[in-house]
């Protein structure tokens, strides 16, 4: 074999296995980590085995052997390439066919062991200088299962390429496709078209060379787009590299001075309990020595290197400190650009009226509106992170990132909703690795909700200062009108008061001169004409009780209300207003029954004012009752109290208009449309005069049934 190619066999071989190991010391937890480990691994394999089997010195029967382990290896090696590719790219097939995949090549293994794949080989030429290969029966099955696995591989590829869901996994899947796609066609080239074609396997001293292409593929793309972190096992190989050489040279040492302590005269026992006690010391040793080297050599390669635990616990309790939207993303902000060594961080937050807000840490560059839109339409929605370093030189997503001197973007999408975009600049260090994607996309969902908790606080404070400005435009508005209609009031009030001392005079002349007519002083009068002078004059006192009440209604206002009371027989004064309404009875058919108590006692009342109660109480229950009807008058003691009440059939008070019966101007919906020229205060004042009397008013009404009013004074009067 030529030497060249043995020692690029060599060469590439130690460089696989040395990247195995690296990837083995940083776990094999992770599928990814499994499949790059056993691929590295049989490839290095694969290196030993095509050296092997070009090795005349092996004879016949170990070629035979050589060769077919190197068709179970060759096998293997495809199908953890297809497994590797996969893995990257995520297009995962089911568990039941990936049983039937394990199945199918632990079946085409055991046949490889066989002269049903690799029936023999033959060693020819004339300076028997070549070693080649008789198929067995059922080879093209193995050839084809081969073929099967690597376009599957080159499927799963264009399908990251196409259908990736992170630039990361399209961009490695590029990769791949273009560098273990060369390297698995041209081994399986070298290393089964040609020896079959020829009969010849020295073809296959091409493999390893072939082999290196693929390692290189693999690890470009492993570091260069980050699809794990094998920092962390580097560096433990170095620590225990140190560790050891440490520990060798303090074995050399503390031998080295044994051998000259005792000038090389040390006896088998001596040796003996001198390598015990050197291997305890170094036994004792070897911890204190591993945490030193530990220490330093994260302190040197793990500058930027973080708990994701403490730091989610921190996030947390940044997140639970305030509600303040631009607080709260500034906080945030500094945390994570601190943590995860970013040149800037900053939040660009879509607010819930449309606007947006950008924070974070100082002098952080900002997005603009028609950033975040270019952003939005093409990123559809997901929750893929845009990394700069990894996206086409093309993009415009990149070109805006760029312009910004931003390397990450995580878009914060909850429910198909873009909430808004955290932004992270240049890492200061190195560069992001893929534990930091995890922690970011860990994080994200808290970001998301915390944010959404200030939005809405937010919210609720703008709509509570519209509110308080509202209301107070509102109160100052209102303040505004309540002034002008206090001055209208006013007014009004002195116009009704001058206007009804204006009518009152010629009103008492035209009652004065009617009731002088009726007496005869004007001569003798018809019976058809006394009957149209009393209704004149029935209607003049009305008009003149009307504007009496509107001259007390004007002194209520005014404050010029007065109560001037002395000793009354309350019983008589009930009589007389009763009797000055009966001819009104008498015209709609209804009588008034009314007993006259016996002996009733003297009482301080204003006796004009209490007489407008009594007339406006009976008046009313004349009005809105039916024709023909009894109205019953009662007035009595009781507890010291004097009771006076009214008693009708009528139309009654709606239950829902009770309330407001007692207020100025208020009039009942059924009594409108039984008497339109009503006014609305006589039971006003009824109630102003009674109150004065330190008295309380009767009120009971049933709509359609009828109604009871009066009243209640203290029999012992101030």
């Amino acid at each position: 074999m030529n030497v060249l190619v043995l020692i690029a066999s060599c060469l590439v071989g130690f460089i696989e296995v040395v990247f195995a190991l690296v990837i083995f010391r940083g776990g094999l937890k992770e599928k990814l980590n499994k499949s790059c480990f056993f691929f590295l691994f049989l490839v290095a394999t694969s290196v030993l085995f095509n050296y092997l089997s070009n090795v005349l010195e092996l004879g016949h029967i170990g070629l035979l052997y050589v060769n077919r382990a190197l068709f179970i290896v060759s096998l293997l090696e495809i199908y953890s390439i297809f497994i590797f590719v996969v893995t990257v790219t995520q297009q995962y097939v089911s568990r039941n066919v990936s049983n039937i995949y394990i199945f199918l090549v632990s079946i085409i293994s055991v046949f490889a062991t066989t002269p049903l794949i690799v029936k023999d080989t033959v060693i020819g030429g004339e300076n028997i200088s070549y070693v080649g290969i008789e198929l067995g029966p059922i080879a093209v099955i193995y050839f084809l299962v081969v073929a099967f696995f690597v376009m599957h591989a080159v499927v799963s590829l264009v399908l990251g390429i196409k259908a990736g869901r992170e630039q990361r996994i399209r961009s490695s899947s590029k990769t791949l496709l273009l560098t273990v796609g060369i390297a698995v066609v041209t081994i399986f080239i070298t290393n089964v078209i040609m020896p079959v074609a020829f009969n010849n396997l020295y073809f296959s001293t091409l493999g390893p060379l072939i082999g290196a292409l693929a390692v290189g593929g693999v690890s470009y793309a492993v570091v260069r787009h980050g699809l794990f972190d094998i920092r962390l096992a580097a560096v433990r190989s170095v620590a225990y590299s140190l560790v050891l050489i440490t520990l060798a040279g303090v074995y050399l040492i503390i031998a080295f001075a044994f051998s000259k302590m005792f000038n090389s005269e040390l006896t088998g026992l001596s040796q003996t309990m001198s390598g015990v006690g050197i291997s305890l010391l170094l036994a004792l040793i070897f911890q204190p020595i591993k945490r030193f080297f530990d220490k330093y050599t994260n302190k040197f390669f793990y500058k930027d290197h973080y708990n994701s635990y403490d730091f989610i616990a921190r996030l947390n309790k940044t997140l639970a400190v305030t509600t303040d939207l631009r607080d709260l993303l500034e906080r945030t902000a500094i945390e994570i650009g601190h943590t995860l060594k970013s040149e800037q961080a900053f939040f660009y937050i879509y607010t819930l009226d449309g606007h947006y807000v950008s924070s974070g840490t100082p002098h952080h560059k900002q997005l603009s509106i028609s950033d975040a839109f270019q952003l939005t339409s093409s990123n559809n929605l997901n929750r893929e992170v845009l990394i700069a370093s990894l996206m086409d030189p093309e993009d415009s997503n990149r070109r805006l990132m760029l312009s910004r001197r931003i390397e990450l973007i995580l878009p914060l999408v909850r429910s198909n909703k873009c909430v808004g975009y955290l932004c992270l600049g240049d890492h200061l260090t190195s560069s992001y690795t893929n534990r930091d994607m995890r922690v970011l996309d860990t994080i994200s969902d808290e970001l998301i909700i915390a944010i959404q908790n200030a939005l809405a606080v937010q919210e609720i404070r703008e709509f509570n200062e519209t509110l308080k400005q509202q209301i107070a435009n509102a109160t100052k508005e209102l303040r505004t009108k309540n002034i002008i209609l206090q001055q209208l009031d006013k007014a009004k009030d002195e116009f009704v008061g001058m206007a009804s001392h204006q009518l009152r005079t010629p009103l008492t002349s035209i009652k004065g001169y009617i009731s002088m007519v009726l007496e005869g002083d004007a001569g003798k009068i018809s019976g058809p004409q006394a009957q149209l002078l009393n209704e004149a004059f029935t209607s003049s006192e009305r008009m003149v009780r009307l504007i009496n009440d509107f001259l007390n209604v004007s002194r209520l206002q005014t404050g010029k209300f007065m109560i001037d009371k002395h000793p009354a027989d309350l019983s008589k004064v009930v009589e007389q207003e009763i009797d000055s309404l009966q001819s009104n009875a008498v015209v709609h058919g209804m009588k008034f029954i009314y007993d006259l108590p016996k002996d009733f006692p003297m009482i301080n009342i204003d006796e004009g004012k209490m007489r407008q109660v009594i007339m406006n109480f009976a008046d009313n229950a004349i009005y809105y009752s039916h024709d023909g009807s009894t109205i019953l008058i009662n007035l009595s003691v009781d507890n010291n109290n004097v009771i006076f009440t009214v008693q009708d059939t009528g139309i009654g008070v709606p239950s829902d208009e009770q309330a407001s019966l007692f207020t100025k101007f208020y009039r009942a919906s059924n009594a409108r449309k039984q008497r339109p020229d009503g006014t609305g205060v006589g039971l006003y004042l009824a109630k102003k005069i009674i109150t004065a009397h330190d008295g309380k008013i009767i009120f009971n009404s049933t709509e359609g049934k009828g109604s009871t009013f009066g009243f209640s004074l203290p029999l012992k009067q101030n």
